[in-house]
């Protein structure tokens, strides 16, 4: 394969290469924009089935190819920043983030942004961020009556914004959720939309709340920021880190910096696991026999009277491969997105500069020739060393891959095997009705709302203090 480097030999490869095939059923000037619409994953898993692993379609004038499969993967994550770039794709994410941050800036200075964080998720760190999860998901625990229903999604976005207020931005943020932060922080969330994907500064009612609620967060994180330099009082979270690092040019970071640092991270992490901690528990309520060796996992690892732990969790594989099942088949982002800045080529066919490049983890994951069965919830795919996800580096990719995997993925996995190990182990749950479809109308993708649960507290006692 050739991946767009240099040389006569490229160049000769590239003379010699066609075009892409294109997906049928496209209409004039609008493209294939309705059928997406209605349902993009299904047009996509289409296109794959009719065409392999890599086809161009249209959404209105904007021409798009999906790279589909684990080798086209490796083509699509390998290719450097210069060819494939994020960073003209989420300018939506601009106004969320800030200027002077994430992908305002060049990928050379967005990496050594993000790897200030890399010493706050060491394993020192992660053993405090297991207790905190256990201490919120037991708070979130005892304030649900002795039965009854939540909106799990809801549920799920306050357990984990709590959560991750808490091991990101420190007590002060945590204790300012209820008093304007999280109603904050939804607007923002709220402020992700497609329309806002094309006109991210368009002046709809969602995007003037957006920027309002993002003066609120700077004003927030500001007042933080002063106290502690006022009282000299040392935090062990992201804002701290951030307020101590240095630029290579060892300049210190600004507080409009290590706002939108913050916010980047915390939507990078929270978001997308809110929503595999709904599809999660969903799909653990109707695979009662699997959900019954993950509680008699959790007395194993801890045993009577004692508190969770970042060693228990990692002594847990029959959770963990539940949230890799449903990492497979509902991962929270449909879709990854690149603009093609110099050609690229795979196998014989050539991608034009000014395409738009996608992965889709919703259609890769359910791949007959990748996952057997792929319908199917079968959480022991990921048991031993004959793993499904091991044939290939990019077979699962619900956290992206490549130089831009998320860094938080092993947060992400461990928060919400603590949570189910906490609501697991201390209330039966059941749907209320029948199994949700998802929700392709949000950028995040959970099940369609509302999303009701029942549940009702369990008469054994709990292994935990």
């Amino acid at each position: 394969m050739a991946y767009g480097s240099n040389g006569a030999a490229t160049l000769r490869s590239k003379q010699a290469a066609s075009a892409v095939p294109e997906l049928s059923g496209g209409w004039p000037l609008l493209g294939h924009l309705g059928e997406f619409q209605r349902n993009p994953v299904s047009m996509l898993a289409r296109g794959s089935r009719e065409l392999g692993d890599l086809y161009r379609f249209r959404l209105g004038p904007q021409k798009f190819v999906l790279f589909a499969g684990p080798d086209a993967h490796t083509a699509y994550f390998k290719a450097p920043d210069d060819q494939l770039d994020a960073k003209s794709v989420y300018q939506f994410t601009v106004p969320i983030f800030g200027r002077g941050v994430a992908y305002d800036v060049s990928p050379e200075l967005m990496s050594e942004q993000i790897g200030f964080l890399f010493p706050a998720l060491r394993e020192s760190a992660m053993e405090r961020f297991a207790r905190i999860m256990f201490e919120e998901s037991n708070l979130f625990a005892d304030s649900l009556d002795e039965e009854g229903e939540l909106d799990l999604p809801v549920a799920m976005n306050q357990l984990t914004v709590n959560i991750a207020s808490r091991c990101f931005l420190g007590e002060e943020v945590r204790n300012e959720v209820d008093a304007g932060f999280a109603e904050a922080y939804h607007d923002l969330q709220n402020g992700i939309n497609t329309l806002g994907f094309f006109l991210p500064r368009l002046p709809i009612p969602a995007h003037r709340k957006r920027d309002r609620a993002r003066r609120k967060v700077t004003d927030i994180f500001s007042r933080i920021m002063r106290e502690r330099r006022r009282s000299g009082a040392q935090s062990h979270d992201f804002m701290q880190t951030l307020m101590q690092a240095r630029y290579k040019d060892g300049r210190a970071l600004t507080d409009e910096e290590v706002t939108g640092i913050l916010l980047s991270a915390l939507f990078a992490g929270q978001h997308t696991s809110a929503v595999l901690a709904t599809w999660t528990g969903l799909e653990l309520f109707r695979a009662t026999a699997h959900l019954e060796r993950v509680r008699e996992e959790v007395r194993s690892a801890y045993g009577e009277g004692g508190a969770m732990s970042f060693a228990g969790l990692k002594q847990q594989p029959q959770l963990e491969n539940a949230v890799r099942e449903c990492e497979r088949l509902h991962p929270p982002l449909i879709l990854l997105i690149r603009k093609v800045l110099r050609p690229l080529q795979y196998r014989d066919r050539l991608v034009p500069a000014g395409t738009l490049a996608m992965v889709s983890p919703a259609v890769s994951h359910r791949l007959p020739e990748v996952f057997a069965d792929p319908e199917r919830f079968l959480p022991d795919r990921f048991a031993g060393p004959d793993s499904e996800e091991k044939q290939h580096q990019y077979a699962l990719i619900g956290f992206g891959g490549g130089r831009h995997r998320c860094m938080g993925k092993h947060f992400a996995i461990m928060q919400i095997k603590a949570i189910w190990t906490v609501l697991s182990e201390r209330f039966d749950f059941s749907l209320d009705s029948a199994f949700p479809g998802p929700n392709y109308g949000s950028w995040v993708t959970g099940p369609r709302t509302p999303c009701r649960i029942r549940y009702r507290r369990r008469s054994q006692a709990s292994v935990f203090r």
